[in-house]
């Protein structure tokens, strides 16, 4: 088996073979078309002129009609390559670390009171959800979001992962489903499908077969005045429709307005409808979505085609030649009756279309992201005893990496909360890569409990709650401080411990906006309720008297530290964790490495 780039890079080369060859034949059939058309206007010109014969038209006509078929598949080919160089494209991107600013950032999905979203970059330019997420519909972005911003339970987790590693080596089905999706992206507002598909009925079905009989009655008049010049019956036949018609006539135009957006947002999803309903799997949550599409009373894509036909017919009556003969048939109204009847025997379904969609769309993506980077392995995740049983917390990394950080510029630590260590105490000086560390351990947890690889050597984790203050910023608009906005946090998180799963704590120098003394012991009480409530988690601190708490806080505490070093003018990092307190800082030569003019005491 080739390395994912190489062979992203061969299909991109036929991609994108295929296009510059389809574009050339576009041009062409164009051209054809024109001259088609061109010598069918002449034709017709001399033929009115009774130059030539009429039927001399067919010829150009029927070339100009077998061109325009032709040219259409041409395009639809063309679209297709255009749309699968652009996925491979990203994919390399993503391969080799360029990808920041190609695809969707989520920003939409951005909470800045989540207790950890901002604090480790979900969201947003340069984001991990930018760099996971190949859906194309909103449901499949939201589901991708939700699976972010809260960890699933290990069956959950389990079932997640089987369905990605067998679509991790289905690269075709990949392509098939990016390109369906292409024609669902930014055309399915998934939110008002959904409600209006559950809304109750707005018709009693038995109103649908006495309005086939009343027009069954009107054309069999209609046939008898024709026939016999007596045109009684068929004015008493319009009049029983109009009476008929006429007090639903408010709820029939708000039931064919209301379906338009909505069938085009189905419309747009029927190609991805499509490829999942051809597609045949092995894992049961696979399985299972596939399940919500083709079972019912009929597939999916036939009752999204029912609908669509229903949706165009409406629009006949805008027609003017058909208008008469609409209000004739009571058109709009059987078509509203239509329109009721199958949202009663579709509906129901509607969410778990867009659900099977969505969920299709976040585990491709999380295929993807496992197939681009093989070295990734999934995490093995602890599963408690019983489904009553408080795990023990755990985070035990080897080799732990950050994602977003090209690979080349990555440098790995073991990281390990397990059995009597439950704090590890993180020291160091500016920029030397504590922060890191901390956005580090959180994001692996967040991927781990959402199903994905992981970048670490190796990981076990239990299920734990995350909670961060890596970016807490101050408010002017709530007027409040970062110090009140970082409390307010941490008491949130300290509501987060008394659950019951436990939580890991990623705090980034910890009440720093209070003096000395005050922030020692706030520290020190804090994390002393936070690890008897069985959590786990990592501080970071440049302030080296804080390393003591480690010593208050018994064997449950670990100082680790970051080192530097300044030569020359310059300060250099190795982003390695090593045991113990950090001894010194490098604040002052910073000082004065930017010309500040600062002596020691």
């Amino acid at each position: 088996m080739q390395p994912p780039a190489a062979d992203y890079h061969t299909r991109l080369q036929r991609y994108r073979s295929d296009h510059e060859a389809l574009e050339l034949i576009d041009a062409r059939l164009a051209g054809a078309r024109l001259v088609a058309f061109g010598v069918a206007l002449v034709l017709a010109f001399l033929a009115a002129r009774s130059v030539v014969a009429a039927w001399w038209l067919a010829a150009p006509v029927a070339a100009f009609l077998a061109l325009a078929v032709w040219h259409d598949r041409v395009i639809r080919r063309k679209q297709r390559a255009a749309a699968l160089v652009e996925f491979y494209e990203h994919g390399l991107a993503r391969i080799e670390d360029r990808w920041t600013g190609t695809g969707s950032t989520g920003d939409a999905f951005r909470d800045d009171h989540h207790p950890y979203a901002t604090d480790l970059d979900l969201f947003g330019r340069g984001s991990l959800f930018e760099l996971l997420c190949l859906a194309r519909s909103g449901g499949g972005e939201a589901t991708l979001a939700g699976w972010l911003k809260a960890p699933a339970d290990p069956p959950e987790i389990a079932a997640r992962q089987q369905a990605v590693r067998e679509l991790t080596p289905a690269l075709d089905f990949r392509e098939d489903l990016a390109v369906a999706g292409a024609v669902a992206q930014g055309h399915t507002d998934v939110a008002t499908l959904v409600h209006w598909a559950t809304e109750p009925p707005v018709f009693r079905g038995h109103l649908r077969a006495i309005a086939a009989s009343l027009t069954t009655l009107t054309l069999v008049t209609l046939v008898w005045m024709l026939r016999t010049d007596e045109g009684t019956p068929f004015l008493l036949a319009l009049g029983l429709q109009a009476a008929f018609a006429f007090p639903l006539e408010r709820r029939a135009r708000t039931v064919l307005h209301g379906a338009d957006g909505p069938a085009r947002s189905l419309v747009a999803l029927a190609p991805t409808l499509a490829r999942l309903e051809r597609e045949r799997f092995a894992a049961p949550r696979l399985s299972a979505l596939s399940g919500r599409i083709t079972g019912g009373r009929e597939p999916a894509t036939a009752a999204v085609a029912h609908l669509n036909r229903l949706v165009e017919r409406h629009d006949w009556q805008h027609n003017p030649f058909f208008a008469p003969f609409g209000l004739m048939l009571l058109w709009g109204t059987h078509l509203a009756l239509a329109l009721d009847a199958w949202r009663r025997t579709h509906g129901p379904r509607v969410a778990g279309w867009v659900d099977a969609v969505g969920e299709f769309e976040a585990l491709s993506s999380l295929a993807a992201y496992a197939f681009e980077h093989p070295a990734d392995p999934f995490p093995v995740i602890l599963a408690p005893a019983s489904e009553t049983a408080r795990p023990p917390a755990c985070f035990d990394a080897e080799a732990l990496g950050h994602p977003l950080l090209p690979a080349a510029s990555m440098v790995r630590n073991d990281v390990r909360l397990m059995g009597g260590t439950r704090l590890l105490l993180v020291s160091g000086s500016n920029m030397s890569g504590k922060s890191t560390l901390l956005r580090s351990v959180g994001i692996n947890a967040v991927l781990a409990q959402m199903g994905a690889p992981v970048r670490a050597a190796s990981l076990r984790v239990s299920p734990l709650r995350v909670g961060a203050t890596l970016r807490i910023q101050d408010s002017l608009q709530e007027g409040r401080s970062r110090f009140y906005a970082e409390i307010t946090r941490v008491r949130e998180l300290a509501d987060l411990a008394r659950g019951s799963v436990p939580l890991l704590f990623l705090l980034d120098e910890l009440f720093h906006g209070t003096n000395s003394h005050d922030r020692q012991a706030g520290a020190a009480g804090v994390l002393r309720s936070l690890i008897d409530r069985g959590a786990i988690g990592l501080v970071t601190t440049h302030d080296l008297a804080l390393t003591s708490m480690a010593g208050a806080l018994g064997d449950a505490a670990v100082n680790v530290h970051f080192e530097d070093v300044f030569e020359h003018g310059e300060i250099h990092f190795d982003y390695r964790m090593k045991p113990g307190p950090v001894t010194r800082s490098n604040a002052l030569a910073l000082m004065r490495a930017v010309g500040l003019d600062v002596e020691d005491d």
